[in-house]
């Protein structure tokens, strides 16, 4: 084959670019990343500051630790919640 008919390997598609992580899902990892005296004082910081459920706060987190988004906003405090997230699914 002569140089005029080989064809160039077409160039890989460009990632998409993540988009950001809302406002909410920012405020939930900046709760996840702090250290709470008590249990009870997380919850109200929860209802306070983000207007959900405690309940609701933990679905969003879950959701968040899968997110690659998140990953990149708060890597330390993303893993370090999966690593705890395994170990209790390891537990089981």
């Amino acid at each position: 084959m002569s140089v005029a008919e080989h064809k160039p390997e077409p160039e890989p598609a460009p990632e998409p670019a993540l988009e950001p992580l809302s406002d909410r899902d920012r405020a939930v990892l900046a709760l996840a990343a702090r250290q709470w005296p008590a249990r009870a004082a997380m919850d109200r910081a929860i209802r306070e500051q983000l207007g959900i459920s405690p309940t609701r706060y933990h679905q969003l987190l879950g959701a968040l630790l899968d997110d690659p988004r998140a990953l990149a906003h708060d890597p330390v405090t993303v893993n370090r919640l999966r690593r705890a997230r395994d170990r209790r699914r390891a537990h089981r």
